[in-house]
């Protein structure tokens, strides 16, 4: 876990670098704080220009679980990682990549759980629903059936 933490430490420092190359070559000489501001600026939009029109495109279509679900799937990832990084930096457990796969593995079950049962509640809720009068009403609707005109 921590190689791989140091892998990516180490090749965000060397893009970190090559920015401020960039930025010293050409005599912008943007602060720090400033090339923060632009490229997570920057990346932040290319997000919303990827994700704005996928989330729009599974909201039209009813997908509002999925996108409920990558948020939280996201945000799961984001928690699991500073969770373990924490764990390290405290002292306080071992930083362990088979941890953040065992909670990401977690998540993933228990959804895939939720999503079977909820699956199955719609089936079993539009088969009752269909399966009304001979005449096609909904069993139990609670309306007369007025489908047939009584003689008296």
């Amino acid at each position: 876990m921590k190689n791989l933490l140091y892998k990516i430490v180490a090749y965000i420092a060397r893009i970190h670098a090559k920015l401020l190359g960039i930025n010293d070559s050409y005599e912008y000489n943007f602060s720090d704080k400033q090339l923060h501001f632009l490229v997570i600026g920057i990346l932040g939009m290319l997000g919303i220009f990827v994700f704005y029109p996928l989330f729009r495109y599974l909201a039209k279509k009813g997908h509002v679980l999925v996108i409920a679900w990558l948020y939280t799937f996201t945000l799961i990832l984001g928690l699991t990682f500073a969770i373990e990084i924490g764990q390290g930096a405290t002292g306080t457990g071992i930083m362990e990549f088979a941890d953040i796969v065992a909670g990401i593995g977690g998540f993933i079950l228990m959804f895939a759980v939720f999503a079977l049962l909820r699956e199955l509640y719609h089936l079993i809720r539009d088969w009752v629903r269909s399966s009304g009068d001979p005449d096609g009403s909904a069993a139990g609707s609670g309306e007369p059936d007025t489908s047939e005109k009584r003689r008296p």
